[in-house]
């Protein structure tokens, strides 16, 4: 019996290495992403703390030197968040850029496999096209084997 071949098989298998490279830049781009998310989530809740910080030193018995050193404590809360924020808009962006290579990436992969589902096909049809054939050449030989000996 005939064994499928597919002509393109080194092409595939180099799709799917790259697809694979690609899942792997998209996990680490997620990753980076979620954790720059988190620093920014960390670097709020202490802003929010030095507010309150802030807040709570102002009512009681006034203490400048603390004031002022819990507002500088904010300022530089807020301009950390400010630059966390542009780190966070990066890693969305790198994110995004490679979740675009990876859709690419597949659906290149998804062509290929398609092609191969269609010559598997064809292969197919071929080798039914030659049982066939195979069979009624000996459906032939059989009935002009019989209609000789019936002479």
């Amino acid at each position: 019996m005939a064994k499928f071949s597919y002509r393109m098989q080194n092409i595939l298998d180099l799709k799917m290495k790259i697809e694979d490279q690609e899942k792997a830049n998209f996990g680490m781009a997620t990753a980076r992403f979620n954790e720059e998310q988190q620093k920014l989530r960390d670097l709020m809740v202490r802003q929010a703390g030095y507010e309150r910080q802030l807040k709570e030193l102002s009512l009681g018995d006034i203490n400048i030197s603390e004031i002022r050193t819990c507002k500088n404590a904010v300022n530089s809360m807020k301009v950390a968040v400010r630059d966390q924020m542009i780190n966070l808009s990066k890693a969305q962006k790198a994110m995004e850029v490679a979740r675009k290579r990876l859709n690419t990436v597949m659906m290149e992969r998804k062509m290929h496999e398609k092609l191969k589902e269609k010559a598997f096909a064809q292969f197919l049809d071929e080798l039914d096209a030659e049982e066939r054939k195979i069979t009624d050449e000996l459906v032939s030989y059989t009935y002009y084997a019989n209609e000789t000996e019936g002479e």
